[in-house]
């Protein structure tokens, strides 16, 4: 059932709660994205039937939740997860991180209370200085800069607003250049085909994190989405593995 978290600013949030048994999993979509993703739904539909508990969210600008998408940030965005998870979910927890949603489940691992494992598909921590920012002409990093933002076109998409404000706020919350102090067991997926976010991002991930429990997979012929049966399949059971 779709339900709302009112935030202090007025802004409500939208999730689905699925009571069951515990470490709760708690879905986090990516740039864009929303809670009734494929992925998002097939775990749900494996919930239900193993009894297990699952919260999934949408970020504000997102989905069926409330505010203005051109105007969130990762901070912004990981706060609105943050909110949602503290008001919902009792106890122990596993993050499942899709693309920027993986970003923001590394962000909160340091945090968060009760974690128990991470398991992050296409991870995309950084992407906005690494991928976006990195990947405009300078003549469009002057518009970032001097008029506020610049449209660019989206492959999955309308074109979308990329603003100062989200490159300089992702700036504030880069991982990549530092280790991460995160010390559960984290599982990664990553397709060899993302024409996205490079595949080498979740080597690099790897090397990072303070746990030494880390496994990476990699799917030669999987892409960003990686929402095809066998690739839903794989996701699940490492989800199994670390309940």
């Amino acid at each position: 059932m779709l339900q709302w978290l009112k935030q202090n600013d007025g802004v409500r949030l939208a999730y689905r709660w699925r009571v069951g048994a515990g470490p709760t999993l708690v879905f986090l979509p990516g740039y864009r994205s929303d809670m009734l993703g494929g992925k998002a739904v097939a775990l749900d539909q494996w919930c239900e039937s193993t009894g297990h508990a699952l919260l999934r969210l949408d970020y504000s600008g997102h989905g069926d939740s409330e505010g203005v998408f051109e105007a969130g940030t990762i901070g912004r965005w990981t706060a609105d997860a943050r909110a949602v998870i503290e008001a919902i979910v009792p106890g122990e927890k596993i993050l499942v991180g899709s693309s920027m949603g993986g970003w923001i489940a590394l962000l909160l691992a340091r945090e968060l209370s009760g974690l128990k494992g991470l398991v992050l598909i296409a991870p995309a921590p950084d992407f906005s200085e690494e991928l976006m920012w990195a990947g405009l002409s300078a003549a469009q990093q002057r518009a970032v800069m001097e008029q506020g933002g610049v449209h660019l076109p989206n492959p999955y998409g309308d074109p979308y607003w990329v603003s100062r404000a989200f490159i300089e706020d992702g700036r504030r919350h880069l991982l990549l250049g530092d280790a991460i102090a995160v010390d559960v067991p984290v599982r990664l997926l990553q397709g060899q085909e993302d024409a996205s976010v490079p595949w080498r991002t979740s080597l690099r991930i790897a090397g990072k994190l303070q746990s030494r429990d880390v496994r990476i997979n990699l799917i030669k012929d999987g892409d960003h989405r990686l929402s095809r049966p066998q690739d839903l399949a794989l996701l699940l059971r490492e989800i199994a593995d670390l309940l």
